[in-house]
């Protein structure tokens, strides 16, 4: 174990915004970061512990790193918490109406957003439990910006309505941007900006999880025992050593997906519409024509961007890709849903295609997303028809949701906000259309 001292200099102490920071290096780095102060200890990577310390200026705070390259690791610190503790730039109060806001969205969002002042992300948070739709869109009248997530829905009507109330900037505070009719934004003056990355890994970790759970049956295997039957008919599953992952999407997520597969022994071939040659040469994975791909692969893993238009993703997985896969293909949708075409999956499913198919969105799942509708009837379709089969598990677009990712998320939203407010270039985080 390596440590050092470091005192807290800016008038805040150690606040929201060099907190975060701090929290997102410490996810990063190969080395456990413990921080302490008067008696309390913090996790490094964890903001709410951080700002649990309650170090105020003059504070000394002893930070520790274990494991990995130690020395690098506090230095990596000690630059962090040099460039963030402190910024003179003065801004006014930007007001952020959130949308379809739940428990764990008010855990960090309200802990990052309560400082105020220089240095701060200087911001105030009105929180709707409703999504953002053209009927909603009034609700954020007097606001600067709204915050929304992937379930929210912004066409045109929503735009409008939104610049009509004063809305100078959209936070989505997710990757994904689909659900924005950027046009409509360009035209009326409003900025879109997104978190591009928050945590690879999560996304990557939960689609490795459901399709070892789709493969092995898990989800049958678990209520069985529950029942007392031991038996080990219907759980029959394959080896995922030596077979071949494909991986459709090689940005960030991707190349975590890929790094996990190989590390369970398999091959993994690409295709990317923007190949990073740089991949191959670690010899991490080789890009293929896409209708090799869907021949060779024993597990296909959805990793890119739902695109519209000539030449763009929608509905990529179509009964003619499909029908190019083997029939004993396993399938794992972590991105958007739009890129299967549901009703050729079912229709493929019935057939007796797939040993196994793990979903995390599918189309048509925007009414059900983190909606509990657990004493209803289930009426949509779709979701009905694909859980009938005991080789497909769903779950509820929960990919993403790691304490790091929330973290993350919240983090990056309120830069994205604090950018805008200081007339700061918002970088790889604009959308345009």
């Amino acid at each position: 174990m390596t440590s050092m001292n470091y005192e807290v200099t800016g008038a805040l102490g150690l606040h929201a915004r060099p907190a975060a920071f701090l929290a997102q290096t410490c996810v990063g780095l190969a080395s456990q970061i413990t921080v302490k102060y008067d008696g309390r200890t913090a996790s490094g990577s964890n903001v709410l512990e951080l700002l649990a310390l309650r170090a105020g200026k003059g504070a000394v705070l002893e930070i520790c790193a274990e494991g990995g390259d130690e020395q690098a690791a506090l230095n990596e610190v000690y630059r962090v918490l040099r460039e963030k503790m402190w910024d003179r730039r003065r801004t006014s109060l930007l007001h952020i109406a959130f949308f379809g806001t739940h428990d764990y969205d008010r855990l960090f969002f309200s802990e990052l957003a309560r400082d105020r002042g220089e240095g701060t992300y200087n911001c105030s948070i009105k929180y709707y439990s409703c999504r953002l739709t053209p009927e909603t869109a009034n609700l954020a009248k007097g606001f600067d910006a709204v915050c929304v997530f992937v379930n929210d829905e912004l066409p045109r009507p929503a735009v409008e309505t939104l610049a009509d109330c004063g809305v100078r900037l959209i936070l989505l505070r997710c990757a994904g941007f689909n659900n924005v009719d950027l046009q409509a934004c360009k035209e009326r003056g409003i900025r879109v900006a997104r978190v591009p990355a928050y945590s690879p890994y999560a996304v990557a970790e939960h689609a490795m999880s459901l399709i070892m759970t789709a493969n092995r049956r898990l989800h049958k295997a678990v209520n069985k025992v529950r029942d007392n039957n031991f038996a080990l008919s219907g759980l029959l599953g394959l080896d995922l050593h030596n077979k071949v992952a494909g991986i459709v999407g090689t940005g960030k997520i991707g190349q975590c997906m890929a790094r996990i597969c190989k590390g369970f022994g398999m091959s993994v071939i690409a295709w990317d519409a923007y190949p990073n040659q740089a991949l191959e040469e670690e010899d991490l994975l080789t890009y293929v024509p896409w209708e090799e791909l869907l021949e060779r692969s024993d597990l296909i893993s959805l990793h890119a961007p739902l695109i519209d238009g000539p030449g763009g993703t929608y509905h990529l997985i179509d009964a003619a890709a499909i029908a190019r896969m083997k029939d004993t293909a396993m399938l794992v949708n972590t991105a958007r849903g739009g890129l299967i075409d549901t009703e050729a999956l079912i229709e493929a499913l019935k057939n007796g295609k797939f040993h196994a198919v793990g979903l995390d969105v599918y189309e048509g799942e925007d009414a059900n997303v983190y909606t509990d509708r657990s004493t209803e009837f289930l009426n949509n379709d779709v979701t009905a028809r694909l859980q009938m089969f005991p080789n497909v598990v769903m779950t509820s677009h929960q990919a993403f949701f790691t304490r790091e990712a929330l973290q993350a998320i919240a983090a990056e939203t309120l830069e994205n906000a604090r950018r805008f407010n200081e007339g700061v270039d918002l970088g790889a985080a604009e959308v345009k259309a």
